[in-house]
């Protein structure tokens, strides 16, 4: 089953996010396993919504491209992660 993955990260501005999108490319480069990738900013941070097809698709991604990119971005600090199981999908517009 796939993978939901919830981040909090305090202190990133929608400046370093869209500078971050840019560098990362997850958007036109699309990482192994991404399924579904929601971002919004609430009280002085970003929260982050991700569906991956596994965990290990998720640590791949964040190893090899997302801390790298983050770093030459000037994004400081670290994220607050979990990672589930999802039990179910429902996503009736993705057809």
């Amino acid at each position: 089953m796939a993978t939901v993955m919830k981040m909090r990260w305090e202190g990133v501005t929608r400046d370093q996010y869209d500078q971050a999108r840019k560098v990362v490319s997850w958007e036109t480069d699309v990482p192994k396993g991404a399924i579904h990738h929601v971002a919004w900013f609430t009280d002085g941070g970003i929260n982050v919504i991700d569906l991956w097809d596994s965990a290990a698709d998720f640590n791949t991604f964040v190893e090899s491209r997302l801390m790298p990119g983050v770093q030459e971005v000037g994004i400081q600090g670290e994220p607050q992660v979990e990672l589930h199981e999802a039990h179910a999908v429902f996503a009736p517009r993705e057809k």
